[in-house]
């Protein structure tokens, strides 16, 4: 999704991803096979990489509004080809969908309601493409690798609770994970964004106040925002989202920036090398509000906080700001869980 901020710096390389383990959220759970997926607040999948770890539970504005499921128990399918994908992610039934190796799509394909899409070990990939989870409920995707979109990675419009968790996402063409007009109820959790200059735009315009005022209420939590130059995230209109446990590293530009009567809570992160971590207004986007609380800053600047913003309505722990570098570098991307 274009917007009116402009690109600013170079984005560094990634770097290599420790292999050590560390501890996550509180509320985990063994689970194993490729079973059903459990209730919201529950652990909502069953394991679909190495087994390393157990998947956290479901946490943030996902878990409202009835929950987020995906696919449920419907039995699994394993797809190894994009029309295979197509298919079973387009399907009006519910589905369960394992995504094993490499696939090349082209262009933004649709997600329909009521799907679980999750990569089989750490290298199951989308390129080429994006899904487009537009007009849907209920959507998990999980555990996958995407690279070299022709637009965005992942973009999501019109729809309600969506789980987008255990990512790996870079060098898209656009937006790595936009969520825009009138969708709600979303959590984003656990991805590891690198190598791209626009990265997770929340909002699709100054204008757009009709559909989105009430709406666009994401949580954002232990996500590696890794040299991804600018927003991480951008956001419009949406009060609360909440932003918390996340690992800033070498950003260049921005880290969170709060626009157009959003309201943005930040919360326990830890932010290294990131001169301007948070700030009011960006482009010819008006203020915002953000209101920033027990974060841990390592050669980074102090930020810019202003107003007020809405409860959080969920339950939810916060880990040690200190401690989420650590944490967040060992849990994000694929073949965690």
């Amino acid at each position: 999704m274009q917007d009116n901020a402009p690109a600013r710096h170079r984005i560094p390389r990634r770097r290599t991803l420790p292999l050590t383990i560390g501890a996550g959220l509180t509320a985990v759970a063994l689970v194993a096979g490729m079973g059903a997926v459990a209730n919201a607040g529950e652990v909502s999948q069953a394991n679909a990489g190495t087994g390393t770890l157990a998947a956290p539970a479901l946490v943030g504005w996902a878990t409202q509004n009835g929950g987020t499921t995906g696919g449920g128990s419907a039995a699994p399918v394993t797809v190894t080809t994009a029309s295979a994908l197509i298919s079973a992610m387009q399907s009006s039934s519910a589905a369960v969908i394992n995504v094993s190796g490499t696939i090349t799509i082209s262009g933004m394909q649709k997600v329909a309601s009521n799907k679980t899409i999750r990569g089989v070990g750490a290298n199951a990939t989308i390129t080429g493409g994006g899904l487009n989870i537009a007009n849907a409920r209920n959507v998990i995707i999980q555990n996958l690798n995407f690279r070299n979109a022709s637009d965005d990675s992942i973009n999501v419009q019109y729809s309600t609770n969506v789980w987008l968790d255990h990512l790996d996402m870079a060098e898209g063409y656009d937006g790595l994970l936009d969520i825009k007009r009138s969708s709600d109820f979303i959590t984003v959790s656990y991805v590891h964004s690198h190598d791209h200059d626009k990265n997770m735009l929340l909002g699709h315009s100054d204008d757009n106040a009709g559909e989105d005022t009430g709406r666009l209420r994401v949580t954002y939590h232990h996500n590696w925002f890794d040299g991804t130059n600018q927003r991480n995230p951008r956001v419009r209109f949406g009060n609360p989202v909440h932003v918390f446990n996340n690992y800033y590293s070498n950003v260049g530009s921005y880290g969170v920036a709060s626009t157009e009567n959003a309201g943005v809570l930040v919360e326990c992160n830890y932010f290294e090398n990131v001169e301007d971590p948070y700030h009011l207004g960006e482009g010819s986007s008006d203020e915002g509000s953000l209101v920033a609380r027990n974060n841990h800053m390592v050669n980074s600047g102090s930020g810019q906080t202003g107003g007020s913003v809405a409860s959080i309505p969920y339950s939810y722990s916060c880990d040690a700001a200190s401690s989420v570098k650590s944490i967040v570098t060992a849990q994000a991307g694929t073949g965690k869980i």
